[in-house]
């Protein structure tokens, strides 16, 4: 485990054992696209493609546009009932992000909606990765060096504490070549009240 002040984040290798077969099925079954986004008066598409799945009620609000969950799938539910054992939370939404080659990227962002929990000095976050390894970087608000993790091949990734709030992180973009990867970040959504998740 690395510790970060108050967050934490721990990467487990090997979670996913036949990551290939199961990458396989979710983009197959999986509702993924490109959303249009308003950003800075302008509409753009996001750099990769998305799918939000989860429990009744956790939607989510970004520019201006609400998305209601997809249900779970039973890939997506079998993942989730793992993951409850092995990190002791119950996740209750995911958002998939697939990305299709070294183009596709995620910006700098934190996960901080007031409305992610289970609690408010605990934001808790489990990133499955599927296929290709990817750079996916921490950097503290303060400022400072990044700290990378080759995130892929079935690792699991879990991020907790306050990380959330004292630290961004982003998947750059990457001129070599470099096959597709499907990111699965589970999350504890708040019932009730709405959030606004954009990133991932």
């Amino acid at each position: 485990m690395d510790r970060f002040g108050d967050g934490w984040a721990r990467l487990r290798e090997g979670f996913v054992e036949d990551d290939a077969a199961l990458m396989d099925e979710l983009v197959r079954t999986l509702p993924l696209r490109a959303e249009t986004l308003v950003l800075f008066g302008r509409e753009v598409a996001t750099p990769r493609l998305t799918s939000w799945h989860g429990d009744p009620g956790c939607s989510y609000a970004c520019s201006g546009r609400t998305f209601a969950p997809a249900p779970w799938t039973p890939a997506l539910s079998a993942l989730r009932a793992r993951l409850r054992e092995a990190c002791g939370v119950d996740f209750n939404s995911v958002l998939a992000n697939y990305y299709r080659d070294g183009r596709d990227s995620m910006g700098a962002h934190a996960d901080d909606e007031p409305e992610l929990g289970p609690s408010p000095d605990d934001i808790r976050i489990a990133s499955v990765s599927l296929g290709a390894r990817r750079r996916f970087l921490l950097k503290a608000r303060a400022g400072g060096p990044s700290v990378g993790y080759a995130l892929g091949e079935g690792s699991l990734f879990e991020m907790g504490g306050a990380l959330q709030r004292t630290h961004t992180h982003r998947v750059p973009k990457t001129k070599r070549p470099v096959g597709p990867r499907l990111n699965l970040t589970f999350r504890v959504v708040r019932i009730g009240s709405m959030t606004s998740i954009c990133s991932s």
